[in-house]
């Protein structure tokens, strides 16, 4: 799809959050997935430029009904468009 940021397929539902991304980052990865077990934080958020994009990317801790730690979700947004807007738009407007 050409709206997705990073072209992921179903194959990657279920790896380890550090298969997903580059080698150079895995130190980073692993110190997010530590405070996410040890309930340091359950949020983790960064920004980068990406082929002249703003990309916003969300880490979430997934927990189970007793806290325990389960995975973790990753969100990534462009966000390109958003960060040009200006003023307000109300609900209903035109």
């Amino acid at each position: 799809r050409s709206d997705m940021v990073f072209l992921r397929t179903k194959a990657i539902l279920g790896r380890t959050v550090q298969r997903c991304h580059p080698k150079k980052s895995i130190d980073v990865v692993n110190r997010i997935l530590e405070d996410f077990r040890s309930g340091k934080r359950g949020v983790a958020e960064f920004w980068i430029d990406f082929r002249g994009r703003f990309i916003h990317i969300r880490y979430f801790a997934v927990r189970g009904e007793k806290g325990e730690y389960l995975g973790t979700l990753e969100v990534t947004q462009d966000v390109t468009e958003i960060r040009k807007l200006e003023g307000e738009r109300r609900l209903l407007d035109e």
